[in-house]
């Protein structure tokens, strides 16, 4: 009798241990991701409009599908403010588009790193 006695403590003490705690998140973890998402996109748009500017720079084939999609998602991001035709500063004359590419997609790309790092410390606790 006290053998089974010992056994059914045995199994009563395994039960609680096999259970699986619950999962815990609290709202700074949250924000904390958040933040870092929201950084994560803000570096990528800065990438594709750095990515759109060096197609220019390089003379890179207009007709290819690739430099299509990163022209066209860079003017997307440029917000209109820093467009090649109608931008910050407008270059004339010899190698304007290239002048004009380096120069608005440039700052619109640092433009994007700020707004990403002020959200980020706004956002994070």
């Amino acid at each position: 009798m006290a053998e089974n006695q010992d056994k059914t403590k045995g199994k009563a003490e395994e039960k609680p241990s096999s259970r699986k705690a619950p999962i815990e998140i609290s709202l700074g973890s949250v924000r904390t991701r958040v933040a870092q998402v929201v950084w994560l996109l803000c570096a990528v748009f800065a990438l594709i409009l750095a990515l759109g500017a060096l197609t220019y720079a390089l003379k890179a084939n207009a007709d290819n599908g690739l430099v299509e999609f990163v022209r066209d998602w860079a003017g997307r991001l440029d917000l209109g403010i820093f467009s090649l035709e109608n931008g910050i500063k407008e270059f004339t004359g010899k190698n304007a588009e290239i002048k004009n590419a380096l120069f608005n997609w440039g700052i619109g790309a640092v433009v994007w790193l700020v707004i990403g790092k002020v959200l980020d410390k706004v956002i994070r606790p």
